[in-house]
């Protein structure tokens, strides 16, 4: 039987931690999206004042995947959360228990630090997960649509 392990990211793990995100972009069919770089990430990641943290899975000392993850607020329940950025497994260790284990620890973060909810998004083409996810317990947010401001519409409304 597999061992799995997780443990919180340091600056060391900024190389793998941009593989993974290049295999997880590949995935989701934006790696044209990635401007990031292990020396970003390092910098940004792992900045004091980040707010933001990461995880290392592992099977058998071996590096299978990671999750990125940082504090939510919801006004309504006057509560704290935690959204889960990304989270990734390389295809060859899918099925061993790595994602199940990187969700139940970041469970177990949110209730020890008394979240009111664990939110994270997903690709509406991406069965796959959408299946496993509700395996777990959790339920889609149908109702709600997501906008993003990202580059030349972002500066643009700064400055207006």
């Amino acid at each position: 039987m597999s061992s799995i392990a997780i443990r919180p990211a340091t600056p060391e793990d900024s190389t793998l931690i941009m593989r993974f995100i290049t295999e997880l972009a590949i995935y989701e069919r934006a790696e044209h999206e990635v401007v990031a770089t292990a020396e970003i990430i390092r910098a940004s990641l792992f900045d004091e004042k980040s707010g933001t943290s990461a995880l290392i899975c592992s099977i058998d000392d071996v590096p299978v995947g990671f999750a990125v993850y940082f504090s939510s607020y919801s006004t309504w329940l006057g509560k704290k959360g935690l959204y889960l950025e990304d989270l990734y497994v390389s295809p060859e260790y899918r099925g061993e228990g790595a994602g199940k284990a990187l969700l139940k620890y970041l469970a177990q973060v949110a209730v020890a630090t008394d979240c009111g909810r664990f939110e994270w998004s997903v690709l509406d083409w991406n069965e796959p997960a959408i299946q496993f996810y509700k395996s777990l317990g959790a339920e889609p947010q149908d109702e709600w649509i997501r906008y993003r401001l990202t580059g030349s519409a972002l500066e643009a409304l700064a400055k207006n």
